[in-house]
């Protein structure tokens, strides 16, 4: 992996795609008051405009973890150029962290926000499909793909789904997640219970707010008690790795993020997470609608920053990439290839937050997390890949990581030190678990459509589809040029 921070300017160039007849053009990105815009021309269907990111200033922030991935070895040679040669190119820069799979098209929702249009079609990879997309997975190098999620349409749909868990973990995958409405998971306690023994680690429930008007207009009718009781079934059958995934429409729901982040709070012994998505104009969704319901990800920030009080701020919070020197860390300790964050800046952010005597606590208030990055950053320059250099390197890290924590400012009993410490040491799922039990996970997920569409973004995504044709292809492609294909 190579640090490559990118010089931060006013203007920069880069390829997009026109909305209309998906031909490859230029766009451009620049600062325009305090937002960033991004513009671009088809010669055929004129001019377009869009806000790329709502704050300069975090802009530039953001830019400055920039890192540059090996990509996947094997990759398919480019012959029409990004996004259409989707296999994965030689264009990508970062593995597979999270593969997806659609085992179905069907739904038992209709939601006006559903970015698949997901349907009533028949449409779904057989078994033996399934199989092959997860063994072209398991048989990625230099890393092969440790988590998977299953979606749709709703997954919950296939009567085969616990099958399906099983094998995933008879494959060997590490983190294997359902992306559901969570309908299916309120009716039946019974079922909660037999996905979770096939298998099943996390599930990312769809949860957009906590009054029904939000779910009335957002997914056609009041989920809100549906949502609650999923939670209790899961809570019941022993499943303690629930994430909440809002869709965000600006005028919707975006009044409501800190409430959401409360309810969580209040669940914590089975959320660990609540993953914020602002809506992304593709499927189903009007996109003439996005001048007033356009929001990005700066824009969440600062709605997290005044329904909190400024007890979560902007500066809580970093891009994807910032941990990547983490990854060639416990790449060096253990000796083996690491799934690394080499995402673009842009794509999403996240921070840990700790819930002590009613207070939210993040992780930055008691870890200087910049000046542990800079160290370890600085150590891996050093590594010479001999168990000597590895030594020196593990032992002067331990050694300094108690420098950047300050655990008396830490919530209650908490031994931050002691956490983080396992966690470098090992380098495993299980000492990350761990380290999730006393947290809560905040990220947002900003995924693209076709008129904020950046194809550095989509050559730099880690978030991929796996198709029944043997192809790999990052999501932002998918969802935008291949689907509808």
């Amino acid at each position: 992996m190579r640090d490559a921070i990118t010089p931060i300017i006013d203007e920069r160039t880069v390829s997009s795609l026109c909305p209309i007849c998906l031909k490859v053009i230029a766009a451009r990105v620049f600062q325009e008051g305090e937002m960033i815009m991004i513009k671009k021309r088809c010669e055929e269907h004129g001019d377009f405009k869009d806000v790329y990111w709502s704050d300069a200033a975090l802009y530039r922030r953001f830019m400055r973890y920039w890192f540059d991935g090996s990509g996947i070895e094997g990759s398919s040679q480019t012959r029409q150029g990004c996004p259409f040669d989707c296999g994965i190119c030689e264009n990508h820069r970062t593995t597979t962290l999270l593969a997806n799979i659609d085992i179905t098209n069907r739904c038992n929702l209709s939601c006006p926000v559903c970015f698949a249009d997901a349907g009533d079609g028949a449409s779904e990879p057989t078994m033996s499909q399934i199989r092959a997309m997860m063994q072209i997975l398991r048989n990625q190098r230099p890393v092969p793909c440790h988590a998977i999620q299953f979606s749709g349409g709703e997954p919950t749909m296939r009567a085969d789904l616990p099958e399906i868990l099983k094998l995933a973990r008879e494959m060997g995958f590490a983190q294997i997640q359902l992306a559901t409405n969570g309908l299916k998971f309120a009716a039946s306690l019974d079922l909660c219970r037999y996905l979770v023994r096939s298998g099943l680690t996390t599930v990312y429930l769809q949860f957009d707010g906590v009054t029904p008007k939000v779910y009335k207009e957002m997914r056609g009718k009041n989920l809100l008690p549906i949502k609650r009781q999923a939670i209790e079934n899961l809570r019941a059958a022993g499943q303690m790795s629930t994430v909440l995934v809002p869709t965000l429409v600006k005028g919707v729901n975006d009044h409501q993020v800190g409430d959401i982040i409360r309810f969580a709070s209040q669940n914590l012994d089975v959320v660990k997470g609540v993953n914020f998505q602002p809506v992304s104009f593709t499927g189903r969704i009007d996109q003439e609608e996005r001048g007033e319901k356009r929001i990005t990800i700066p824009d969440v920030v600062a709605l997290l920053e005044d329904q909190t009080g400024n007890q979560i701020t902007r500066e809580d919070f970093y891009p994807i990439p910032f941990v990547a020197p983490i990854s060639s860390l416990i790449a060096a300790v253990t000796g083996s290839p690491q799934s690394t964050f080499t995402v673009h800046p842009c794509c999403g952010a996240a921070t840990y937050v700790y819930f002590f005597d009613r207070r939210m606590i993040p992780i930055t208030r008691f870890l200087d997390v910049e000046g542990l990055l800079e160290k370890v950053k600085e150590e891996i320059i050093d590594f010479d890949g001999s168990k000597v250099s590895k030594l020196r390197m593990n032992g002067k890290i331990l050694k300094e990581l108690p420098k950047f924590m300050d655990d008396s400012r830490a919530p209650g009993d908490l031994n931050i030190t002691r956490l983080l410490l396992n966690v470098l040491r090992s380098g495993t799922w299980d000492s990350l678990a761990k380290f999730h039990v006393k947290t809560l996970f905040l990220g947002m997920m900003h995924f693209q459509d076709l008129y904020n569409m950046d194809l550095e973004r989509v050559q730099r995504c880690g978030i991929h589809y796996a198709l029944p044709d043997g192809k790999i292809v990052p999501f932002c492609s998918y969802n935008n040029v291949q689907r509808s294909r």
